[in-house]
């Protein structure tokens, strides 16, 4: 009686003084290692290098500005909801007369904290947000931390800097995939960066 159909038949033939011997295979398995040693080198130099992390690699949190400079978030909580690590908490506040150049909103996070301990990096927030506040940057890694008081990251860190803006070409999937279209039938070459709109 035959229990599987992947059995297979083994043979006990004698091996040869070549096979007893593993020379072959000793050889062949210099071989490869000197094919490897002389081969080009994958690792790079990190800190001197930086490889290209690509479009979908999510990195550093970053909380958007509008073109004026006010912050757009408005703490509606949407990103803290999303968050699977529960690792974002917001205070909300309401914006008093004289600070319209510093908040688009009549409300805004007082306080916008995101535990990097906690954080997975799964991009939920960034999907989550209507007013396109929250992203996390594609093309910086978030710093190593050396000291436990590092880690929660609060709006001094998170907001965005006016003369180090955060750009793209692309702000969302439609026209990430409107671009890949134009690129593939030769219409568009070149894309300059931008900031979001």
């Amino acid at each position: 009686m035959q229990l599987t159909n992947r059995s297979k038949q083994v043979s006990n033939k004698e091996m040869t003084f070549m096979e007893r011997a593993y020379l072959p295979a000793i050889a062949t398995g210099l071989a490869i290692t000197i094919k490897h040693f002389f081969a080009k080198k994958v690792t790079i130099e990190y800190p001197e290098v930086k490889r290209y992390l690509g479009p979908v690699f999510r990195g550093r949190h970053i909380l958007k500005r509008d073109e004026d400079g006010r912050e757009r978030c408005t703490a509606c909580g949407l990103c803290a909801v999303a968050c699977p690590a529960e690792a974002i908490q917001i205070v909300a506040a309401e914006r008093e007369k004289g600070e319209e150049k510093l908040y688009r909103e009549e409300k805004y996070a007082a306080v916008y904290e995101v535990n990097m301990l906690r954080c997975i990096f799964c991009g939920l927030c960034e999907e989550a947000c209507p007013k396109q506040a929250v992203y996390l940057r594609h093309d910086e890694f978030v710093p190593v931390f050396a000291e436990r008081d590092q880690v929660i990251w609060g709006k001094d860190l998170l907001v965005e800097d006016m003369n180090n803006r955060y750009t793209r070409e692309a702000w969302t999937k439609e026209e990430a995939r409107t671009l890949d279209l134009k690129r593939a039938s030769g219409e568009v070459t070149n894309v300059v960066p931008r900031a979001i709109p």
